[in-house]
């Protein structure tokens, strides 16, 4: 199958054998493989090989090749609480910590003179409670909640500058260091906006229904709360545009290349880290620009041109102009380039979605509270 895809993206995550099926995810270049043997619905199996590389995530720091097969003790010890049997039975990190001690460099060297394991002594405190994601007996000097609003807008603008599509992708994630058994409730200024939504499984489902309110008992440490679309057209504004004049002529061996980058509601914040990137025509020999600010860098063997903007200063809005040489003797390209922009702009959720407040129940002391909102862009195009 990997041999028929042109890009390891695109492989099938579900093949058929004769006899099984190999169900995969990729990521961090790396291919993570089930084999069913029997009739399981194939999300189930999906959502477990992704709960398993989020694992290796939080264990090691970084999932590579290099560091699994570094670890490979400790990956094999980790996969055998995960499935027991052929079935997912720890998959919450809170539970495999106390299990499976994360691997320190001392800790290594201990376990290779003494020839002893990383498997903790007794069974996790959380595994036999109503509230398995959370450790029993916690306890911090700091006491503090901090909640992350990330949002990723996928769009493709057309020439006149008017939408095709676009949709935002957003998750909470959530980082808290709470003492006890804290019982939270946030809620939100506008919960209608948020359709499509998928929960951590901490999350009161009837109360959410009810009053748009969530609430929950927070496992300890890191975690993403939820995540949620918004794909009502009216609803997602777009931050950034494109200004472009990108010609061919047709006998001429020269083509004319400017674009403007600029910002659109963005409600008052700067549009940051913006770096853009278009695809040139196979006749694209050379491009000679001149950019108003940045650096540009065009690889005459790809045809690739990136242009790494940085901020968007709206009293002069960034511009890239210059002309292409083409080959001579060939015709006009068919189409013009597609650009395709990244950005960020911090403190902003471009769909509007505002935490309203959050409170503690369930504990004495004051906690500190935290919210950070951010808009970056996922797979944003625009055609010329």
């Amino acid at each position: 199958a990997q041999e028929r895809a042109s890009e390891a993206e695109n492989v099938p995550p579900v093949i058929p054998t004769p006899h099984h099926y190999l169900l995969s995810v990729y990521r961090h270049k790396i291919f993570f493989v089930a084999v069913i043997q029997s009739e399981v619905p194939p999300l189930f199996v999906i959502e477990f090989l992704h709960r398993v590389v989020d694992t290796f995530q939080d264990y090691f720091g970084v999932c590579s090749e290099v560091m699994i097969k570094d670890n490979v003790v400790v990956v094999y010890e980790v996969l055998e609480e995960m499935l027991d049997n052929g079935f997912p039975l720890a998959t919450e990190s809170n539970i495999l910590k106390e299990l499976i001690k994360p691997p320190t460099i001392l800790r290594t060297v201990v376990n290779t003179i003494t020839g002893s394991t990383n498997v903790g002594d007794q069974l996790p405190t959380g595994q036999l409670s109503v509230v398995p994601w959370r450790r029993t007996g916690v306890k911090y000097t700091n006491n503090e909640a901090y909640f992350d609003v990330i949002e990723e807008i996928d769009a493709i603008i057309d020439k006149s500058g008017s939408t095709i599509t676009a949709e935002i992708q957003g998750v909470i994630d959530a980082c808290v260091k709470l003492t006890g058994m804290p019982d939270l409730t946030l809620s939100f200024m506008n919960p209608r906006l948020l359709d499509d939504v998928s929960f951590h499984p901490c999350v009161r489902f009837k109360r959410w229904e009810s009053e748009r309110i969530l609430s929950f008992i927070p496992p300890d440490g890191n975690f993403r709360l939820l995540s949620y679309h918004v794909s009502a057209q009216n609803l997602v504004a777009i931050p950034v545009y494109i200004k472009h004049n990108i010609s061919f002529r047709d006998s001429s061996s020269l083509g004319r290349f400017e674009i403007t980058v600029g910002p659109k509601q963005t409600m008052g914040k700067t549009v940051e880290g913006v770096m853009v990137t278009s695809q040139m025509p196979k006749g694209v020999l050379n491009m000679t620009l001149t950019p108003s600010q940045g650096t540009h860098v065009f690889d005459p063997v790809t045809k690739l041109l990136s242009w790494d903007v940085g901020k968007i200063n709206p009293q002069k809005l960034p511009s890239l102009k210059g002309s292409m040489s083409l080959q001579a003797g060939t015709s006009k390209p068919d189409e013009n380039p597609t650009i395709n922009l990244q950005f960020k702009i911090q403190q902003l959720a471009i769909s509007g979605l505002k935490v309203n407040r959050l409170d503690m129940y369930g504990e004495k002391y004051k906690p500190f509270k935290g919210i950070k909102y951010m808009t970056k862009a996922g797979k944003f195009q625009v055609r010329t």
